[in-house]
């Protein structure tokens, strides 16, 4: 899913593309994609975009007479941009025309989860806020005020839009593990110095990931959007050494996501266990490294000589 960092990359290109130009058609392809009736969308056709802008990991597109379009990428869905008109193909759910070219919106695969609304007035946007803080305007006292007001794991709130703004999966995997924290550390049981090292740990990484992707897109437009980056530390690396210690990365598979982290620099050498594996598994289940490379040994090592085939 397309988080804070990549959200701006797309922003930037597209104020340079359409900022002040009118849409001047809409096609949507697909039946999934408009969550909203009313307005309805041909409204937003022939007005100028007056600004864009971000809402946790949604794009809004603002538009003249307070009327605007707001599109969740949700995991799938990305956006392109053609200078020439273009037919839509099986991925596209959505085309908007401008005097300048045509962006689509595309999701791959067959589960259609992004969404698109048209909606009226500052009022209207308010209710698709989920009304997470926004961490790189957050000061340490309003990020320690939301990060303890729920005790949750580490990996829970930071991805909690309710909480904070733009933060998901991918670069909640690799804050925890610049902070040398653990994604399973109750927010409550933190003391003042972790905190202060999380509130560092993301105030650099999405900085450093926002300008990096703005350096990569240059004056392109960003076709590269993904989770999975080569010079990430740990998020998508499991089994890759470490890039501090060398340890190979581990995780924990939850739902659909899961949770990338170093043992070595994160949790003090212990192994984390999801709670499909630990039940299934109870005492057997590796604590450590060590215990975890032992048990792999003992797998692949040739039985006893008085048990193999006399042949």
């Amino acid at each position: 899913m397309p988080e804070l960092p990549d959200i701006v990359a797309y922003i930037d290109a597209l104020k340079v593309r359409v900022l002040q130009q009118p849409i001047q058609s809409i096609q949507v392809s697909s039946p999934f994609l408009l969550r909203s009736v009313d307005p309805p969308i041909a409204e937003a056709i022939g007005k100028r975009v007056t600004n864009i802008r971000r809402l946790g990991k949604r794009i809004v597109f603002g538009l003249e007479d307070e009327i605007f379009v707001v599109i969740h990428l949700m995991i799938a869905g990305r956006f392109h941009w053609k200078e020439k008109r273009v037919k839509p193909n099986r991925q596209t759910l959505a085309a908007f025309d401008f005097p300048s070219g045509t962006l689509t919106l595309t999701e791959a695969g067959s589960k259609r989860r992004a969404s698109m609304y048209v909606v009226r007035g500052e009022s209207g946007l308010a209710a698709h806020d989920p009304g997470g803080i926004e961490v790189l305007d957050a000061d340490l006292d309003s990020f320690r005020t939301a990060l303890i007001s729920e005790n949750h794991t580490l990996k829970r709130s930071l991805t909690d839009p309710n909480l904070f703004s733009g933060i998901g999966n991918a670069y909640s995997d690799e804050i925890l593990h610049k902070a040398g924290l653990s994604p399973l550390q109750l927010t409550k049981r933190l003391d003042d110095s972790q905190i202060a090292r999380l509130y560092e740990a993301v105030q650099q990484t999405l900085q450093l990931w926002s300008e990096k992707l703005r350096r990569e897109a240059k004056d392109g437009f960003p076709e590269k959007v993904t989770a999975f980056r080569e010079d990430m530390a740990v998020h998508g690396r499991y089994g890759k050494p470490c890039p501090k210690c060398a340890t190979p990365v581990q995780r924990i598979v939850y739902a659909e996501n899961e949770a990338n982290y170093c043992p070595t620099c994160q949790t003090g050498g212990r192994l984390l266990a999801d709670r499909a594996m630990s039940r299934l598994l109870k005492d057997d289940w590796p604590r450590t490294l060590e215990e975890l490379e032992r048990k792999r040994s003992s797998r692949l090592a040739p039985p006893p000589s008085h048990l193999r085939d006399e042949s």
